[in-house]
């Protein structure tokens, strides 16, 4: 393996922690950040830096923001008597894109996971619970992801909050739209035939 400078050394091992990057890559990026210039090198570190000094968790949902309460929480625009739970801030904007749904949200920052160590404990769901025990909620949805986590979190969370007068749902899953159901595993189909709708 080749040998660089320290400070090379330093920035491609640092960059080999981010998700996704591997040694070359990681290469790759150090030696970008080397050819670029003084300006934009100083504009990626104060755009970290910036990151990491003023963002923080929303006190009601636990979303990403560098305002308190978020943008969503703080919208009088959106049904505030809604909230979609999620397992990371990153699945927002999958929902978002839709343009469909006009709630809130609730970020648990992970799911259930034994095998990690990763309890119910470990996740933010005393927000949620004091969301509910308010009085302002009419429904939840579990948006979890279909994984073995993300049904045992929703399992989870269905037991914990049933209460009169709060609907809890689940997003449905199955076949994506636009593929050939003769692709489908199993576990997709079994899916998709039990979430079925009435047309």
């Amino acid at each position: 393996m080749a040998k660089f400078a320290e400070p090379m050394a330093r920035l491609i091992d640092e960059l080999k922690k981010l998700p996704g990057i591997g040694s070359k890559s990681a290469q790759r990026m150090a030696f970008h950040i080397l050819r670029s210039s003084g300006e934009d090198a100083e504009a990626l570190a104060s755009a970290i830096q910036d990151l990491k000094e003023k963002l923080h968790l929303c006190s009601v949902c636990s979303n990403i923001t560098d305002v308190d309460p978020c943008s969503y929480c703080s919208s009088p625009t959106r049904n505030q008597r809604l909230v979609c739970v999620v397992e990371e801030p990153t699945n927002i904007a999958a929902i978002e894109k839709t343009r469909s749904y006009n709630g809130v949200y609730q970020v648990l920052h992970g799911a259930i996971s034994p095998l990690q160590g990763v309890g119910p404990e470990h996740l933010r769901i005393p927000s949620l619970l004091k969301r509910i025990e308010s009085g302002s909620v009419e429904e939840v949805i579990i948006a979890t992801n279909p994984t073995l986590e993300g049904e045992a979190i929703a399992v989870y969370l269905t037991a914990l909050l049933k209460r009169p007068g709060l609907k809890v749902s689940r997003i449905a899953t199955g076949i994506p739209a636009g593929s050939d159901i003769e692709y489908a595993d199993e576990v997709t189909m079994m899916k998709a035939i039990e979430g079925r709708r009435e047309l």
